[in-house]
């Protein structure tokens, strides 16, 4: 089975030499690149929020696995979802997924199960496929879409995933998809998210979890950004720097309602 990209041609271009233009644009060329457990990167239409991405893919080493944990949108499918489709298109080509680690991730994670519906529309996941297959043609990825939950079944899933990543024996990149505050003033979004990152900077998955919750920061893809730093705190995470931010506003140039953009390591 297949799954058909949902947003090329609107997140995207459905242009394959245009769109790997583009992202290499964003990448930069850079000559050397860091190895490191996780990042945080964006995920809305590349015109806004592509040069922040592209700034954390350009910076780090991609294995031959890439973990993908995003936030599920739609509400469709299972609450945690694992994505078993043979590949992923994209208009780059295919990206197969890797059952191996897939299987494992299923049997570590009892709150997760193997679900298409999740997937089917849901652009948070999609968008970051063409930054890996322009960073490493080869790659296969383990989608996950994520829903609603409370942090200690953030932190049961962080560990087990973490737990099924080290069984698998190979390098493994995270990667948790997430814009920041949606339809705030600049300023206001610029200090709420300043929150949320700093949190994040300071390794505290439970405090980022906290600070969105309590200050009503409307990042969508907290469930992913904080079973990611569970999973790379248990795995050994000592490091987490920030490396762009930006809001829409910086694109449009309209900064009355903007949407957030941060680019984040963890080492």
């Amino acid at each position: 089975m297949v799954r058909k990209p949902a947003v090329a041609g609107q997140f995207y271009t459905d242009d394959s030499r245009r769109l790997r233009t583009q992202i290499e644009a964003f990448m930069g060329g850079k000559a050397t690149r860091k190895k490191v457990l996780g990042i945080l990167a964006p995920h809305a239409g590349y015109v806004y929020s592509g040069a922040v991405a592209g700034e954390v893919y350009g910076r780090v080493e991609v294995p031959g696995t890439v973990l993908i944990l995003g936030p599920n949108h739609h509400g469709l499918g299972s609450p945690a979802a694992v994505s078993l489709r043979e590949e992923w298109m994209t208009p780059l080509g295919a990206v197969p997924t890797n059952a191996a680690l897939a299987k494992l991730i299923l049997e570590k994670s009892p709150m997760l199960k193997e679900n298409a519906a999740a997937h089917q529309y849901e652009h948070s996941l999609e968008v970051q496929v063409p930054f890996l297959q322009v960073a490493r043609p080869d790659v296969t990825i383990v989608p996950v879409c994520l829903g609603l939950m409370d942090y200690d079944s953030c932190r049961e899933l962080g560990l087990s995933l973490a737990e099924a990543v080290r069984e698998f024996g190979e390098d493994v990149l995270w990667v948790a998809s997430s814009d920041m505050s949606h339809y705030e003033p600049d300023e206001i979004a610029r200090k709420k998210d300043e929150m949320a990152i700093s949190q994040m900077l300071a390794l505290n998955p439970e405090g980022l979890y906290s600070v969105v919750r309590k200050k009503g920061i409307t990042m969508c893809g907290v469930i992913p950004a904080t079973v990611m730093l569970v999973a790379a705190l248990k795995m050994g995470a000592t490091k987490c720097e920030l490396v762009r931010y930006a809001t829409s506003g910086d694109v449009s140039g309209d900064y009355r309602q903007v949407v957030g953009y941060a680019a984040i390591t963890v080492e």
